[in-house]
């Protein structure tokens, strides 16, 4: 009898990406994201013609939030990749190293708002011009993702938090 792990739960298999190809990931889904925003705000845009309660910048802002977590929901609980995910060869699974359930999915969702949220909650009392902002948020960012060194799975903190993992995926 093989009493050898299955490939999918075999330390190995589940080793995390190097931070850079982890960035470069994040930073594709950007690329993909603003396409998603373009045509959801297009679509809101038509909407507020149609409908003058839905023209507000609050409503767009829910809309994008709503749209944003369906696309990752989707991707994450159907073979755990986005489209970006799929091109750096990346995939996030739960502990077991199985695909998201929908409220895993969902959690990991609200927690990958900490890359932002934080520097916003910071900017938002001081109006500050746009670069600082811009600066702050950066900044912010590349904190985060340096902290995932300091993880002994080296997996972002937000993993850790709604218990999934990044893991590289062969081709």
């Amino acid at each position: 009898m093989n009493t050898a792990a299955p490939p999918s739960t075999s330390p190995l298999a589940l080793q995390a990406p190097s931070l850079r190809r982890r960035l470069a990931c994040w930073l594709y889904e950007g690329l993909l994201l603003f396409a998603l925003l373009f045509i959801a705000a297009l679509i809101h845009g038509m909407l507020g013609l149609l409908i003058p309660a839905l023209q507000s910048a609050h409503v767009l802002q829910v809309v994008l939030f709503v749209v944003f977590g369906a696309y990752f929901v989707w991707f994450w609980t159907r073979g755990g990749q986005t489209l970006a995910m799929k091109t750096w060869r990346i995939q996030v699974v739960d502990p077991q190293g199985r695909p998201l359930t929908r409220v895993r999915a969902l959690a990991r969702y609200a927690l990958c708002w900490l890359w932002f949220l934080p520097p916003l909650a910071v900017v938002a009392p001081f109006h500050l011009p746009a670069i600082e902002s811009t600066v702050l948020v950066c900044g912010w960012v590349l904190v985060w993702a340096v902290l995932s060194r300091f993880h002994p799975q080296r997996q972002f903190w937000h993993d850790v938090l709604a218990g999934t993992s990044l893991i590289s995926v062969q081709s």
